[in-house]
């Protein structure tokens, strides 16, 4: 289960992001502005952002298992059409279309490991995955840019999709069955749906792991959405393929999200979630000199920061879920991040674009500010409440 929920990461996110490191070349060839030439990515998040919630909400009715099959094989498919896409347009209906599929794994994926492993361990088994997803992460995009100068970037695009490939079938392999599709006994399938997606919104603490996805995704995938032109750029002037190494921050995330569980139990929930947003912030600050010991120091910072803080969150998140809505809540928890990814990537290269790299600073720290605050609030709510009942998930929860 494990190997194939790994392999499904690194396909899923491999694909996803592997544009991200030839946005400049994109740029080039369209003559576009950093902006433009981050829709590349945004489109692809933004569909996943919009495809997640219903996904996951079929999950409820068929399965897990059959939902993330699917969605690991449509979204090698349309990757290997990618590098035959004749224009930008079309380069990017295709994306949006492999957003839409890649939406299966990320919107189930949490609620299938809880129902596979229970809720003891979850924390742990999440950032297991998250680790997986992060290698995706970073192999795809290492893959895309070290052969862009090579093959150009349609032969970068087609290196991806032939290692997406091997790791889709390892996964339809391996893959065990998944939770048992609900309602299949009942022909009030869509109201249970819809009461789960009501119980998933209504949870405070709940919203708040939802807006901290969505921040501090925006400000991440907004700071590597411009690394490449900050870094090919003046004053540092680097070949795109030494460029691509600031991806192997990735690394970093890797370890620190398969942590995840330790931070819990040291530090509680609240602390570590806000721990890694701080150290995030920290991250963001350290590329503001014209240094590359100092960039490359502030990514590393930032992506282990990052993914700590995500790790935790979407682990809260799963936990927190009650049972009969675990995939609406997954769904939702995925819908705000990647809305984030998105949004928050395409506002933050227009920024960049527009006003520099220290105003793209900026605004990724506030964003990150006001997701702290939101952890903070709700712990000051946990502790003013005096009744037998909890507000919020203990700060040092068994699951």
């Amino acid at each position: 289960m494990k190997l194939a929920v790994a392999t499904a990461g690194i396909s899923s996110f491999a694909l996803l992001y592997a544009p991200q490191p030839v946005l400049p070349q994109l740029a080039e060839q369209y003559h576009l502005d950093p902006g433009s030439a981050s829709l590349a990515v945004s489109v692809a998040t933004g569909a996943l952002a919009i495809s997640v919630l219903p996904i996951a909400a079929l999950s409820e009715i068929i399965g897990r298992r059959p939902v993330i099959i699917a969605s690991v094989t449509l979204s090698v498919v349309l990757g290997l059409l990618l590098p035959f896409a004749p224009t930008y347009p079309l380069l990017l209906a295709l994306r949006a279309l492999q957003g839409i599929a890649i939406a299966g794994f990320p919107g189930v994926a949490s609620a299938y490991l809880v129902e596979q492993l229970g809720q003891t361990g979850v924390a742990a088994a999440v950032g297991a995955m998250i680790a997986g997803n992060t290698v995706g992460g970073m192999l795809g995009r290492l893959s895309a840019g070290f052969t862009a100068e090579s093959f150009g970037w349609h032969g970068a695009l087609a290196v991806v999709a032939g290692v997406a490939l091997v790791c889709t079938a390892v996964t339809i392999r391996a893959l065990p069955g998944g939770g048992r599709a609900r309602g299949t006994r009942s022909g009030n399938q869509l109201g249970t749906v819809v009461t789960g997606l009501g119980a998933a919104l209504r949870s405070r603490v709940l919203l708040v792991q939802y807006g901290v996805a969505m921040l501090a995704m925006g400000g991440f995938v907004a700071m590597y959405n411009a690394a490449g032109f900050r870094l090919t750029g003046e004053p540092l002037n680097l070949s795109p393929a030494v460029a691509s190494l600031v991806f192997l921050a990735y690394a970093v995330g890797s370890v620190s999200s398969s942590n995840a569980g330790r931070l819990v139990a040291r530090f509680g929930r609240p602390r570590a979630v806000l721990g890694g947003l701080t150290v995030m912030a920290a991250g963001i600050l350290l590329t503001l000199p014209d240094s590359l010991p100092l960039v490359v120091a502030g990514f590393l910072v930032l992506t282990g920061g990052f993914f700590a803080a995500h790790s935790v969150a979407n682990g809260w998140a799963a936990a927190e879920a009650p049972e009969g809505a675990r995939g609406q809540a997954s769904g939702t928890y995925n819908l705000a991040y990647y809305l984030g990814s998105s949004v928050g990537g395409t506002l933050g290269s227009v920024v960049f674009a527009h006003a520099g790299w220290s105003w793209l600073v900026g605004v990724a720290v506030l964003w990150l500010a006001l997701g702290g605050l939101a952890v903070v609030s709700l712990r000051a709510g946990s502790t003013r409440s005096r009744t037998g009942r909890r507000t919020t998930s203990p700060s040092h929860p068994t699951a």
